[in-house]
């Protein structure tokens, strides 16, 4: 496996400009360290080769709460500060691993987003966040799935995608069992049906939202912003779905979703479901008992019987 050393001065991979509000030029620092096998860039020749060990598997340092594995020392005792609760959000809940990660976080809540995308004006909690965004611009896409060829701006989403040929759901609910193939996931399976709480509010109009997501598709009402672009033409769209129905209609690109009983074509999984509906299926099956539901909303109001009986044991 190779790695390859950029020692510039500053980051040429970034043609964009980052623009802030409020920050110092130390807020964010040029990563010319380039690690080849994921992308990831460091401030420092001594971090990417610490990250490097994660390539290799030379994770020998193993947390006894979790069981996760780590490469050095340092960041086992930076991941034990997730489980003690040291640097823990006061509006959530949710335990950082340092200080500074809890400061970006609670950006979360603030709706600070200092880092600014030239192009679009889309605005981001962190500088790292703003660079993958503007690939969405220059249309790089690095990493490639062998078994499909679909590519992806991000490692990290060609992990997750590789689940979707491997069947692998490692995050399952303490809850009611239920499986998901990536974290995120699972915490928005929470939020939604296991907890009441909303921690985040609109700036605007003070509406309440269980995910970000949620938060960030509301708050385009009031901006009117359309961050995401056609690739192939001028158009521009408010939702990753508008842009992904845009593509499919209009330029052929992508893949139609068919009804298995009518062959009726959908560009979303979510309008596909719908229409599914209107034949008699239910698809949201509980997971504690035989009893199948229409909507997902029928389903979560039947899970909470079984958490309540659950909790009364």
């Amino acid at each position: 496996m190779e790695f390859e050393t950029e020692a510039h001065s500053t980051d040429k991979s970034q043609p964009f400009e980052i623009k802030t509000e409020n920050t110092t030029e130390h807020d964010y620092k040029p990563k010319p360290y380039l690690c080849t096998v994921c992308d990831r860039r460091f401030t420092r020749k001594r971090y990417l080769n610490a990250h490097r060990r994660i390539h290799t598997e030379d994770n020998v340092y193993s947390c006894s709460e979790c069981d996760k594995r780590f490469s050095s020392r340092t960041t086992l005792s930076r991941h034990k500060n997730i489980h003690t609760g040291k640097y823990k959000c006061t509006e959530c809940g949710k335990c950082c691993e340092s200080s500074k990660h809890l400061a970006t976080h609670r950006r979360s809540h603030s709706g600070e987003k200092p880092f600014e995308c030239s192009v679009c004006s889309k605005r981001f909690i962190t500088a790292g966040s703003l660079v993958r965004h503007s690939r969405i611009h220059s249309g790089e896409k690095l990493h490639k799935c062998h078994v499909c060829d679909k590519a992806f701006i991000e490692s990290g989403n060609l992990n997750a995608h590789m689940r979707v040929h491997t069947g692998d759901k490692p995050y399952k609910c303490s809850l009611c069992n239920k499986s998901f193939s990536q974290s995120s996931g699972l915490q928005s399976h929470k939020r939604r049906v296991h907890s009441n709480r909303s921690p985040y509010h609109c700036p605007y109009c003070g509406k309440m939202f269980k995910t970000e997501g949620e938060l960030k598709s509301h708050v385009r009402i009031h901006t009117g912003a359309k961050p995401y672009s056609c690739r192939h033409c001028s158009e521009r769209f408010t939702s990753r779905y508008q842009l992904k129905t845009h593509l499919l209609k209009s330029h052929n690109e992508g893949t139609w979703l068919t009804c298995h009983i009518c062959q009726k074509k959908f560009s979303l999984n979510g309008n596909l479901k719908t229409h599914v509906r209107r034949h008699g299926v239910k698809l949201y099956v509980c997971s504690d008992c035989p009893k199948r539901f229409y909507r997902s909303d029928a389903l979560k109001a039947h899970l909470s019987v079984h958490l309540d009986y659950k909790q009364g044991l």
